[in-house]
């Protein structure tokens, strides 16, 4: 693999990540890429990763990436965090979505609640990760000290492996209905909560990503302390101009990088096939037709790449600068996101169908497919969201900003 090297991109003096470091964590994780890639089928009979897996992933905490240094995190920039985000997935799908997941679920929690659950979340010696759902599919009752949490979320990515969840609800007006704010609008908090007490449901049967263990769950009456919960649209506490990137923002880092990487993975494996398929004419690795479409097909994944690292090079940036997102900031983070799943569904299709009767069979080649086809049907690949970006850049959105995944 030849990663680009964007070291010299780099804002000195923001960031709590060295090039030297980050050389160091990539190297780490080639080093358990045998573990990962070998130990995938596997995890997806077990409908989540194996304990190997998990395990060999866990020194890296990586639901620290993004986590300020002051709270014991790495502070990465973005592009180090898509970096590490898209080698875990180079190697392991299911492994590079779960991390994703406590990557940028990590770094909201440490962005927007109060100092009093950070201090205790992101304690010394304390490894919190966090899994659930943003969409406000329960309701907190107002209590002394803080709420009682009842609801049921779905896909909840890497529960398995999380101590928290992490779930939106609305706050009940005392009648059962949601509570509005000065705005009219519903008022809408995100929980924290230790795992054990919600319930699990073993429902996780679908096209790929299996082994990503994207479980429903849901809580009875659980007690949610005051100050572990934030606001949706969010409020950013500490490390303004980074964390204004917001819930979607932060999103977006993940699921970039789980899209170049499963990209990339298909094409070398393309590669690899072709170069067996050699020695006499009429097979693939002879075929000049082969050769044309390969060759569009790096193109497009080198280009969706390219633009992804280019959205976030102005991001980061604005961030040295301390400047807050602005709406164009966050069209063309949601404009390259969306360039990457579509450059990948592209890319991973052609592969699959060049293979022929290969990559039907169980394999690298129909695992990768089945991951990509699935990450496109997540709602931050939504095309809706890259009209919204066409909105804007066509200058039709003045007076528009995001919220969330819509221009509003």
């Amino acid at each position: 693999m030849n990663y680009l090297n964007t070291s010299e991109m780099m804002q000195p003096g923001v960031w709590g990540w060295s090039d030297a470091e980050q050389e160091q964590l990539l190297s780490r994780i080639d080093s358990i890429a045998p573990i990962l890639d070998a130990q995938a089928p596997e995890s997806e009979t077990l409908g989540h990763l194996t304990s190997d897996t998990f395990e060999a992933l866990r020194p890296l905490r990586i639901s620290h990436i993004f986590v300020p240094a002051t709270l014991g995190g790495a502070q990465m920039s973005p592009r180090h965090g898509i970096e590490l985000l898209e080698r875990i997935s180079y190697w392991s799908g299911a492994a590079g979505w779960v991390s994703m997941v406590h990557a940028s679920v990590g770094a909201m929690s440490a962005g927007y609640l109060p100092d009093s659950a950070v201090a205790e979340l992101f304690a010394p010696g304390v490894d919190s990760r966090f899994s659930g759902q943003g969409a406000p599919t329960g309701m907190l009752k107002p209590v002394d000290g803080g709420y009682l949490l009842t609801g049921k979320w779905s896909y909840a990515s890497g529960l398995e492996y999380a101590t928290h969840t992490h779930s939106a609800a609305f706050v009940d007006d005392g009648s059962g209905k949601p509570k509005l704010g000065a705005d009219g609008k519903p008022i809408i908090l995100c929980t924290h909560a230790p795992v054990e007490t919600h319930q699990k449901g073993g429902n996780w049967d679908v096209l790929g990503l299996s082994a990503t263990g994207s479980i429903d769950y849901s809580a009875e009456n659980v007690f949610i302390r005051a100050d572990y919960v934030y606001p949706i649209p969010t409020v950013e506490l500490r490390q303004k101009a980074f964390f204004s990137l917001g819930l979607s923002g932060l999103a977006a880092t993940g699921h970039s990088a789980f899209a170049i990487g499963v990209t990339r993975r298909m094409l070398d494996e393309l590669a690899a096939f072709a170069r067996t398929k050699t020695g006499r004419a009429g097979l693939l690795g002879e075929s000049e037709a082969f050769w044309e479409k390969y060759g569009r097909a790096e193109a497009r994944a080198l280009g969706a790449r390219a633009l992804l690292f280019d959205a976030w090079s102005k991001v980061e940036q604005a961030i040295a600068a301390d400047r807050p997102m602005d709406r164009r900031l966050m069209s063309l983070v949601h404009l390259a996101k969306s360039e990457a799943h579509e450059a990948g569904a592209e890319v991973c299709t052609f592969a699959y169908r060049a293979a022929g009767g290969t990559s039907l069979r169980s394999g690298v080649l129909q695992r990768l497919y089945r991951e990509m086809m699935t990450a496109t049907q997540h709602m931050t690949a939504s095309p809706t969201i890259l009209a919204h970006c066409g909105r804007d850049l066509l200058g039709l959105a003045e007076g528009k900003q995001w919220q969330l995944l819509d221009l509003v």
